[in-house]
């Protein structure tokens, strides 16, 4: 039963993986500025909004998945991501909070002034949340597979 939702949460994760690199692609192309086009502050927006959505599905749903595949207790979200770390779906802690208070601030923002900083927060640790996706990816497949 649980290996079947993780097999679900896995390819909804690599949907998520898609659009935000496609996301991620896009924004690169128009390089961080002081001012943007209407289009262009709309490719950031959408980036902004795949990468807090990403984060959230990953710690909330994917994470919790894997702990519960591997009979963990559920405990707090600091738990959920300790593991992670252990399983070595991402190296550097430092960059786990920083993604964190980049979600936080996402979810949070409401003033133009500050979106240009946080579109930039976004586009130089969006590789790193790809990396973070990837390697969850493999290890679940990994552990689907019984190896």
């Amino acid at each position: 039963m649980i290996d079947e939702y993780l097999k679900e949460l896995v390819e909804a994760l690599k949907r998520q993986q898609f659009w935000l690199k496609h996301s991620y692609d896009e924004s690169i192309k128009i390089g961080l500025k002081d001012t943007y086009a209407v289009m262009e502050f709309d490719t950031l927006e959408t980036l902004t909004s795949r990468f807090a959505r990403s984060i959230d599905f990953l710690v909330r749903k994917v994470w919790r998945a894997i702990d519960e595949a591997e009979f963990e207790s559920q405990g707090t979200l600091i738990d959920v991501v300790n593991r992670a770390h252990k399983r070595k779906l991402f190296d550097n802690e430092d960059v786990i909070q920083q993604i964190k208070e980049i979600r936080n601030d996402v979810a949070h923002e409401y003033l133009n002034e500050r979106l240009k900083e946080l579109f930039s927060d976004v586009v130089k640790t969006t590789p790193a949340m790809l990396d973070m996706m990837q390697r969850t990816i493999a290890y679940c497949e990994q552990l689907l597979s019984g190896e």
